[in-house]
Protein backbone atom coordinates (compact mmCIF):
# COMPACT_ATOMS: atom_id res chain seq x y z
CA UNK A 1 0.00 0.00 0.00
CA UNK A 2 1.37 3.50 -1.28
CA UNK A 3 0.02 6.67 -1.07
CA UNK A 4 0.60 9.03 -3.95
CA UNK A 5 1.04 12.52 -1.88
CA UNK A 6 4.59 11.69 -0.81
CA UNK A 7 5.16 11.79 3.32
CA UNK A 8 7.85 13.71 4.56
CA UNK A 9 11.04 12.44 6.59
CA UNK A 10 8.70 13.78 9.78
CA UNK A 11 5.30 11.61 9.28
CA UNK A 12 7.81 8.05 7.92
CA UNK A 13 9.43 8.67 11.17
CA UNK A 14 5.86 8.99 12.98
CA UNK A 15 4.75 5.71 10.93
CA UNK A 16 7.33 3.51 12.48
CA UNK A 17 6.94 4.64 15.85
CA UNK A 18 3.55 4.20 16.47
CA UNK A 19 4.25 0.71 17.97
CA UNK A 20 2.67 1.30 21.25
CA UNK A 21 -0.42 0.59 22.61
CA UNK A 22 -1.44 4.25 22.67
CA UNK A 23 -0.19 6.42 19.53
CA UNK A 24 -1.06 9.99 19.55
CA UNK A 25 -0.28 12.96 17.00
CA UNK A 26 -0.67 16.23 18.13
CA UNK A 27 0.22 19.92 17.00
CA UNK A 28 -0.32 22.62 14.69
CA UNK A 29 -3.03 22.18 11.93
CA UNK A 30 -1.71 20.94 8.88
CA UNK A 31 0.79 20.10 9.84
CA UNK A 32 0.79 16.65 8.08
CA UNK A 33 -0.29 14.49 11.21
CA UNK A 34 -3.45 13.95 9.95
CA UNK A 35 -2.18 12.02 6.61
CA UNK A 36 0.11 10.06 8.68
CA UNK A 37 -2.10 8.50 11.17
CA UNK A 38 -4.64 8.02 8.68
CA UNK A 39 -1.51 5.95 6.58
CA UNK A 40 -0.85 4.19 9.86
CA UNK A 41 -4.10 3.35 10.29
CA UNK A 42 -4.66 1.74 6.95
CA UNK A 43 -0.89 -0.53 7.86
CA UNK A 44 -3.25 -1.83 11.10
CA UNK A 45 -6.06 -2.88 9.98
CA UNK A 46 -4.51 -4.96 7.51
CA UNK A 47 -2.67 -6.59 10.75
CA UNK A 48 -5.47 -6.43 13.01
CA UNK A 49 -6.26 -9.83 14.01
CA UNK A 50 -9.90 -11.18 12.93
CA UNK A 51 -11.43 -11.06 16.97
CA UNK A 52 -12.09 -7.65 17.84
CA UNK A 53 -13.73 -4.83 16.31
CA UNK A 54 -12.02 -1.86 14.12
CA UNK A 55 -13.52 1.67 15.93
CA UNK A 56 -13.24 5.55 14.33
CA UNK A 57 -14.18 7.79 17.09
CA UNK A 58 -14.88 11.60 16.61
CA UNK A 59 -16.85 14.45 18.38
CA UNK A 60 -19.68 13.53 15.70
CA UNK A 61 -19.97 10.93 12.41
CA UNK A 62 -20.47 14.07 10.60
CA UNK A 63 -16.72 15.06 11.65
CA UNK A 64 -15.45 11.37 11.13
CA UNK A 65 -16.98 10.97 7.25
CA UNK A 66 -15.09 14.98 6.81
CA UNK A 67 -12.24 14.60 8.78
CA UNK A 68 -11.30 10.42 8.35
CA UNK A 69 -13.20 8.91 5.38
CA UNK A 70 -13.47 11.73 2.84
CA UNK A 71 -9.51 11.55 3.30
CA UNK A 72 -9.27 8.43 3.21
CA UNK A 73 -10.99 8.13 -0.13
CA UNK A 74 -9.30 10.72 -1.74
CA UNK A 75 -6.84 9.10 -4.89
CA UNK A 76 -4.95 12.04 -5.20
CA UNK A 77 -3.34 11.41 -1.51
CA UNK A 78 -4.07 7.31 -1.57
CA UNK A 79 -4.04 6.56 -4.65
CA UNK A 80 -5.61 2.66 -5.67
CA UNK A 81 -6.37 2.30 -1.98
CA UNK A 82 -8.78 5.09 -1.81
CA UNK A 83 -11.19 2.85 -3.67
CA UNK A 84 -11.23 0.51 -0.65
CA UNK A 85 -12.80 2.75 1.22
CA UNK A 86 -16.89 1.65 1.60
CA UNK A 87 -19.00 3.97 2.91
CA UNK A 88 -22.83 5.04 2.69
CA UNK A 89 -23.26 8.74 4.08
CA UNK A 90 -25.01 8.55 7.48
CA UNK A 91 -24.39 4.89 8.07
CA UNK A 92 -22.50 3.73 11.57
CA UNK A 93 -20.49 1.55 9.52
CA UNK A 94 -18.02 1.56 6.93
CA UNK A 95 -15.74 -0.96 5.20
CA UNK A 96 -12.11 -0.48 4.36
CA UNK A 97 -9.36 -2.96 3.12
CA UNK A 98 -12.09 -5.60 3.83
CA UNK A 99 -12.67 -4.67 7.18
CA UNK A 100 -15.71 -3.81 8.84
CA UNK A 101 -15.08 -0.03 10.70
CA UNK A 102 -17.46 0.88 13.30
CA UNK A 103 -17.78 4.81 13.26
CA UNK A 104 -19.05 6.01 16.95
CA UNK A 105 -19.79 9.87 18.03
CA UNK A 106 -18.64 11.14 20.96
CA UNK A 107 -20.48 14.19 21.43
CA UNK A 108 -20.92 14.22 25.86
CA UNK A 109 -20.71 11.79 28.32
CA UNK A 110 -23.56 10.02 27.66
CA UNK A 111 -21.80 8.44 24.46
CA UNK A 112 -19.53 6.12 26.88
CA UNK A 113 -22.92 3.69 26.91
CA UNK A 114 -21.93 3.05 23.00
CA UNK A 115 -18.62 1.13 23.80
CA UNK A 116 -20.04 -1.08 26.70
CA UNK A 117 -19.81 -4.48 25.97
CA UNK A 118 -17.50 -3.89 23.06
CA UNK A 119 -14.00 -5.89 22.45
CA UNK A 120 -12.19 -4.01 20.19
CA UNK A 121 -8.64 -4.10 18.79
CA UNK A 122 -8.26 -1.20 16.94
CA UNK A 123 -9.28 2.35 17.31
CA UNK A 124 -8.87 5.87 15.67
CA UNK A 125 -9.80 8.86 17.69
CA UNK A 126 -10.47 12.11 15.73
CA UNK A 127 -9.66 15.15 17.47
CA UNK A 128 -9.20 13.44 20.79
CA UNK A 129 -8.82 16.97 23.04
CA UNK A 130 -13.15 17.42 21.48
CA UNK A 131 -13.79 13.91 23.30
CA UNK A 132 -15.10 13.27 26.58
CA UNK A 133 -12.63 12.21 29.18
CA UNK A 134 -14.82 9.01 30.58
CA UNK A 135 -15.17 8.20 26.92
CA UNK A 136 -11.46 7.75 25.79
CA UNK A 137 -11.30 5.76 29.23
CA UNK A 138 -13.68 3.52 28.55
CA UNK A 139 -12.27 3.04 24.76
CA UNK A 140 -8.89 2.26 26.15
CA UNK A 141 -10.83 -0.13 28.43
CA UNK A 142 -12.05 -1.91 24.96
CA UNK A 143 -9.28 -2.33 23.49
CA UNK A 144 -8.49 -5.94 25.27
CA UNK A 145 -7.24 -8.16 22.27
CA UNK A 146 -3.77 -8.96 22.73
CA UNK A 147 -1.64 -6.24 20.84
CA UNK A 148 -4.64 -3.66 20.53
CA UNK A 149 -3.75 -0.37 19.30
CA UNK A 150 -5.26 3.18 19.72
CA UNK A 151 -4.44 5.95 16.97
CA UNK A 152 -5.28 9.76 17.79
CA UNK A 153 -4.76 12.96 16.37
CA UNK A 154 -5.65 16.51 18.04
CA UNK A 155 -4.53 19.78 17.92
CA UNK A 156 -3.07 21.41 21.42
CA UNK A 157 -5.20 22.72 23.72
CA UNK A 158 -5.04 24.48 27.17
CA UNK A 159 -2.04 22.36 29.34
CA UNK A 160 -4.74 21.32 31.93
CA UNK A 161 -6.69 19.59 29.31
CA UNK A 162 -6.80 15.78 30.62
CA UNK A 163 -5.79 14.46 27.60
CA UNK A 164 -2.21 16.36 28.30
CA UNK A 165 -2.19 15.98 32.42
CA UNK A 166 -3.39 11.98 32.19
CA UNK A 167 -1.51 10.83 29.11
CA UNK A 168 1.07 12.94 27.47
CA UNK A 169 2.78 13.98 30.49
CA UNK A 170 2.56 10.42 31.81
CA UNK A 171 4.02 8.83 28.48
CA UNK A 172 7.02 7.62 30.32
CA UNK A 173 4.89 5.66 32.72
CA UNK A 174 2.51 4.44 29.77
CA UNK A 175 2.81 2.57 27.01
CA UNK A 176 2.37 5.37 24.75
CA UNK A 177 4.05 7.55 21.81
CA UNK A 178 3.44 10.62 21.09
CA UNK A 179 4.44 12.68 17.90
CA UNK A 180 4.27 16.21 17.97
CA UNK A 181 4.24 18.17 14.26
CA UNK A 182 4.70 21.83 13.59
CA UNK A 183 3.78 24.06 10.31
CA UNK A 184 7.16 23.32 9.33
CA UNK A 185 6.91 19.95 9.19
CA UNK A 186 4.98 19.64 5.82
CA UNK A 187 6.96 20.84 3.08
CA UNK A 188 4.27 20.39 0.81
CA UNK A 189 2.29 23.81 1.90
CA UNK A 190 3.40 27.32 -0.07
CA UNK A 191 4.67 30.15 1.44
CA UNK A 192 1.25 31.90 0.46
CA UNK A 193 -0.76 29.75 1.70
CA UNK A 194 1.31 29.10 5.08
CA UNK A 195 1.02 32.94 5.38
CA UNK A 196 -2.42 32.99 4.47
CA UNK A 197 -2.99 30.31 6.96
CA UNK A 198 -1.13 32.29 10.04
CA UNK A 199 -3.35 34.78 9.00
CA UNK A 200 -6.66 33.46 9.99
CA UNK A 201 -5.14 32.49 13.98
CA UNK A 202 -3.88 34.94 16.36
CA UNK A 203 -3.08 35.17 20.12
CA UNK A 204 -4.17 32.29 21.59
CA UNK A 205 -5.26 30.47 18.97
CA UNK A 206 -1.91 31.40 16.98
CA UNK A 207 -0.05 29.95 19.54
CA UNK A 208 -1.87 26.39 19.86
CA UNK A 209 -3.20 25.90 15.98
CA UNK A 210 0.24 27.63 14.16
CA UNK A 211 3.08 27.21 16.84
CA UNK A 212 1.28 23.83 17.93
CA UNK A 213 1.88 25.13 21.57
CA UNK A 214 0.11 23.72 24.58
CA UNK A 215 -0.69 27.04 26.08
CA UNK A 216 -3.60 28.39 28.65
CA UNK A 217 -6.14 30.77 28.25
CA UNK A 218 -5.91 33.73 30.69
CA UNK A 219 -6.43 37.19 30.93
CA UNK A 220 -8.61 39.18 28.31
CA UNK A 221 -10.04 37.57 26.24
CA UNK A 222 -10.09 39.81 23.48
CA UNK A 223 -6.19 40.75 23.91
CA UNK A 224 -5.76 43.13 21.18
CA UNK A 225 -8.88 45.43 21.70
CA UNK A 226 -7.33 48.93 21.58
CA UNK A 227 -9.89 51.59 21.71
CA UNK A 228 -7.84 54.64 20.07
CA UNK A 229 -7.39 52.24 16.98
CA UNK A 230 -10.94 49.74 17.10
CA UNK A 231 -13.29 52.76 18.49
CA UNK A 232 -14.61 55.45 15.70
CA UNK A 233 -16.35 58.13 15.53
CA UNK A 234 -17.12 58.33 11.71
CA UNK A 235 -18.44 55.89 9.35
CA UNK A 236 -17.53 55.36 5.79
CA UNK A 237 -20.19 54.40 3.47
CA UNK A 238 -21.74 50.39 3.61
CA UNK A 239 -22.11 48.20 0.94
CA UNK A 240 -23.88 45.53 3.15
CA UNK A 241 -25.48 45.04 6.38
CA UNK A 242 -26.08 42.11 8.67
CA UNK A 243 -28.12 41.51 12.12
CA UNK A 244 -26.53 40.15 15.32
CA UNK A 245 -29.10 39.65 18.57
CA UNK A 246 -28.53 38.15 21.94
CA UNK A 247 -31.90 37.68 23.05
CA UNK A 248 -32.71 38.47 27.08
CA UNK A 249 -36.23 39.01 28.74
CA UNK A 250 -34.69 39.19 32.68
CA UNK A 251 -31.67 39.53 31.17
CA UNK A 252 -30.18 42.38 28.61
CA UNK A 253 -31.35 41.89 25.20
CA UNK A 254 -28.64 43.01 22.79
CA UNK A 255 -28.61 43.67 18.81
CA UNK A 256 -25.88 44.64 16.84
CA UNK A 257 -25.63 45.95 13.60
CA UNK A 258 -22.88 45.08 11.43
CA UNK A 259 -21.97 46.63 8.05
CA UNK A 260 -19.22 45.97 5.68
CA UNK A 261 -17.80 49.32 4.41
CA UNK A 262 -16.88 50.92 1.56
CA UNK A 263 -12.63 50.73 2.50
CA UNK A 264 -13.30 46.88 3.06
CA UNK A 265 -13.26 47.23 6.69
CA UNK A 266 -16.26 45.60 8.99
CA UNK A 267 -18.09 48.49 11.51
CA UNK A 268 -20.43 47.68 14.06
CA UNK A 269 -22.54 50.38 13.09
CA UNK A 270 -25.34 50.67 15.62
CA UNK A 271 -26.32 49.08 18.76
CA UNK A 272 -29.91 48.36 20.33
CA UNK A 273 -30.24 47.48 23.97
CA UNK A 274 -33.12 46.65 26.38
CA UNK A 275 -31.92 45.80 30.11
CA UNK A 276 -35.44 44.68 31.99
CA UNK A 277 -34.03 44.93 35.45
CA UNK A 278 -32.71 48.58 34.79
CA UNK A 279 -35.77 49.60 33.06
CA UNK A 280 -37.62 47.87 35.59
CA UNK A 281 -40.05 46.66 32.38
CA UNK A 282 -40.03 43.37 30.75
CA UNK A 283 -40.92 43.29 27.22
CA UNK A 284 -42.71 40.28 25.21
CA UNK A 285 -41.50 39.05 22.08
CA UNK A 286 -43.50 41.32 19.75
CA UNK A 287 -42.36 44.27 21.68
CA UNK A 288 -38.95 43.37 20.80
CA UNK A 289 -39.69 42.55 17.51
CA UNK A 290 -41.35 45.80 17.13
CA UNK A 291 -38.79 48.04 18.38
CA UNK A 292 -35.78 46.07 16.47
CA UNK A 293 -37.94 47.23 13.60
CA UNK A 294 -38.60 50.42 14.29
CA UNK A 295 -34.65 51.21 15.12
CA UNK A 296 -33.53 49.75 11.59
CA UNK A 297 -36.08 51.83 9.93
CA UNK A 298 -34.49 55.10 11.82
CA UNK A 299 -31.50 53.80 9.89
CA UNK A 300 -32.80 53.21 7.09
CA UNK A 301 -31.37 49.35 6.78
CA UNK A 302 -32.73 46.19 5.93
CA UNK A 303 -30.20 43.26 7.26
CA UNK A 304 -29.34 41.01 4.83
CA UNK A 305 -29.61 38.31 7.27
CA UNK A 306 -30.41 38.17 10.90
CA UNK A 307 -28.50 35.78 13.00
CA UNK A 308 -30.29 35.02 16.80
CA UNK A 309 -29.24 33.51 19.40
CA UNK A 310 -30.49 29.90 18.68
CA UNK A 311 -31.90 29.41 22.03
CA UNK A 312 -34.67 32.36 21.14
CA UNK A 313 -37.16 29.88 19.22
CA UNK A 314 -39.72 32.05 20.24
CA UNK A 315 -38.38 35.45 19.29
CA UNK A 316 -37.11 34.13 15.57
CA UNK A 317 -41.16 32.51 15.47
CA UNK A 318 -42.28 36.24 16.12
CA UNK A 319 -39.81 38.28 13.37
CA UNK A 320 -40.79 35.83 10.95
CA UNK A 321 -44.66 36.24 11.63
CA UNK A 322 -44.06 40.02 11.57
CA UNK A 323 -42.13 39.72 8.09
CA UNK A 324 -38.42 40.56 9.10
CA UNK A 325 -36.09 39.15 6.70
CA UNK A 326 -33.28 36.74 6.65
CA UNK A 327 -33.98 35.54 9.83
CA UNK A 328 -31.80 32.17 11.18
CA UNK A 329 -30.11 31.16 13.96
CA UNK A 330 -26.62 31.95 14.63
CA UNK A 331 -23.60 29.31 14.61
CA UNK A 332 -23.33 29.51 18.78
CA UNK A 333 -19.74 27.66 18.72
CA UNK A 334 -18.76 29.67 21.49
CA UNK A 335 -15.24 29.10 20.98
CA UNK A 336 -14.92 29.36 16.97
CA UNK A 337 -16.93 32.34 17.82
CA UNK A 338 -14.54 33.92 19.69
CA UNK A 339 -11.35 33.00 17.90
CA UNK A 340 -13.35 35.00 14.63
CA UNK A 341 -13.83 38.19 16.33
CA UNK A 342 -10.10 38.10 18.08
CA UNK A 343 -8.79 37.56 14.38
CA UNK A 344 -10.68 40.63 12.93
CA UNK A 345 -9.99 42.68 15.75
CA UNK A 346 -6.24 41.80 15.61
CA UNK A 347 -5.93 42.23 11.85
CA UNK A 348 -7.72 45.25 12.12
CA UNK A 349 -10.72 44.69 10.13
CA UNK A 350 -13.17 45.45 12.62
CA UNK A 351 -13.93 48.48 13.90
CA UNK A 352 -16.92 49.93 16.53
CA UNK A 353 -18.76 52.95 16.58
CA UNK A 354 -18.78 54.93 19.34
CA UNK A 355 -22.39 54.34 20.36
CA UNK A 356 -22.09 51.11 21.01
CA UNK A 357 -21.88 51.98 24.20
CA UNK A 358 -23.04 48.21 25.71
CA UNK A 359 -20.38 46.57 23.43
CA UNK A 360 -17.65 49.13 23.80
CA UNK A 361 -18.59 48.09 28.06
CA UNK A 362 -18.31 44.81 27.58
CA UNK A 363 -15.23 44.15 25.52
CA UNK A 364 -12.33 45.25 28.19
CA UNK A 365 -13.92 42.76 30.94
CA UNK A 366 -14.91 39.59 28.60
CA UNK A 367 -12.25 37.59 30.48
CA UNK A 368 -11.46 33.69 31.06
CA UNK A 369 -12.58 31.95 33.48
CA UNK A 370 -9.99 31.05 36.23
CA UNK A 371 -12.01 28.32 37.47
CA UNK A 372 -12.62 26.66 34.25
CA UNK A 373 -8.82 26.78 33.14
CA UNK A 374 -8.13 24.90 36.21
CA UNK A 375 -10.05 22.22 34.68
CA UNK A 376 -8.45 22.25 31.64
CA UNK A 377 -11.21 24.11 30.00
CA UNK A 378 -11.26 27.17 27.76
CA UNK A 379 -14.79 29.18 28.75
CA UNK A 380 -14.91 32.69 29.05
CA UNK A 381 -16.51 34.24 32.70
CA UNK A 382 -20.34 34.28 32.06
CA UNK A 383 -21.29 37.79 33.30
CA UNK A 384 -21.91 40.60 31.18
CA UNK A 385 -21.20 39.64 27.97
CA UNK A 386 -24.86 40.18 25.98
CA UNK A 387 -23.33 42.79 23.46
CA UNK A 388 -20.45 40.57 23.07
CA UNK A 389 -22.69 37.56 22.25
CA UNK A 390 -24.56 39.43 19.68
CA UNK A 391 -21.14 40.58 18.12
CA UNK A 392 -19.49 37.03 18.26
CA UNK A 393 -23.33 35.35 16.52
CA UNK A 394 -22.85 37.76 13.92
CA UNK A 395 -18.97 37.93 13.61
CA UNK A 396 -18.65 34.21 13.44
CA UNK A 397 -21.88 33.69 11.29
CA UNK A 398 -20.24 35.65 8.38
CA UNK A 399 -17.21 34.65 8.44
CA UNK A 400 -17.18 33.30 5.28
CA UNK A 401 -18.12 36.31 3.85
CA UNK A 402 -15.12 38.55 5.45
CA UNK A 403 -12.15 36.15 5.64
CA UNK A 404 -10.63 36.62 2.79
CA UNK A 405 -10.10 40.12 3.55
CA UNK A 406 -7.75 39.20 6.46
CA UNK A 407 -5.23 39.45 4.30
CA UNK A 408 -5.80 43.02 3.39
CA UNK A 409 -7.03 44.41 6.30
CA UNK A 410 -4.01 47.22 8.16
Amino acid sequence: MTALAPLSPKQVDSIRGATARINLWHGSVRSGKTIASLVCFLLMIRRAPASGLIVICGRSLQTIERNCLDVLADRALFGDVAAEVHHTRGATTAVILGRVVHLVGASDARAEGRLRGMTASLAYCDEVTLLPAAFFRQLLARLSVPGAKLIGTTNPDSPRHWLRTDYLDRAGDLDLAAFHFRLADNPSLSEAYVAALAAEFTGLWRRRMILGEWVVAEGSIFDAYDEALHVVDELPSMRRYWLGIDYGTANPFAALLLGLGDDGRLYVVSEWRHDSRAAHRQMTDAQYSRAVRDWLGELDVIPEWTFIDPSAASYSNQLWADGHPGVTRAVNDVLDGIRSVSNALDAGLLRIHRSCEGLLGELPNYVWSEEAAARGEDKPVKKDDHSVDALRYVIHSTAHEWRPLLAHAA
